[in-house]
Parts: C-alpha cells; structure tokens; sequence
C-alpha cells in the first residue's frame, strides 16, 4: 500500500471516530456501522477503496471494544441472563443488519 493510501486510511479512521464520539450509542453505531458494511462488500470496488473503507473507517466506527465494554458493564452487575439474551440479541441483530444492507445493495446494482 502506498503511501498516499494509507493516509486515506488515517482519515477515515479520524472521521470514524469523530462520529463515533457524535453518536455516542453503542447499539445504533454497530447496527448502522453493520448495514453500511453489507452496503459496502457487496459493491465492485476496487481493493484499496474496500480497505480504506472497511479496515479504516468501519475499523474505528464499529469499535468491538464499544461492544465489549456494554457486556462488561452488565457482567460486573453480575446479570448473567441480561448479558447472555444481550450477546446473542447484539449479535443477531447486526448479523441480519449487515446481510439487509448486502440485500438493498444487490437490488440497487
């Protein structure tokens, strides 16, 4: 990757977190960051634009650390039911939000 490349990566991983920080909810930022996703792998892109927007942007957008410090918050209340239905329900939802946003992609190729 050149260098100019991974400074579009840089910038998108600034105004990742620049909107991240915006939003500030973990659960609409992964289902958004999820539907865009499936937008995003289901496009001919090129492979420098995939990883700019993939590795750079919903790297820092999506933040998996976001998502474990929302389960870890409700382990150490020491709910083991709310954490266990919130991991398959976080889960679940982004998985069939990100195929959703696969599905508006194809129909709109």
């Amino acid at each position: 990757m050149s260098i100019k490349n991974f400074i579009y990566v840089l910038l998108a991983c600034y105004a990742a977190t620049f909107l991240r920080l915006l939003i500030d909810n973990n659960l609409i930022i992964s289902i958004v960051g999820s539907f865009l996703f499936g937008l995003i792998i289901s496009k001919n892109l090129n492979s420098v634009t995939k990883k700019i927007l993939l590795t750079g942007f919903f790297s820092c957008f999506t933040s998996f650390s976001g998502f474990i410090y929302f389960l870890y918050e409700i382990l150490n209340q020491g709910n083991w039911i709310k954490f266990i239905i919130f991991l398959n329900l976080i889960i679940t939802i982004n998985l069939f939000t990100m195929l959703f946003g696969v599905w508006i992609s194809s129909k709109f190729t």
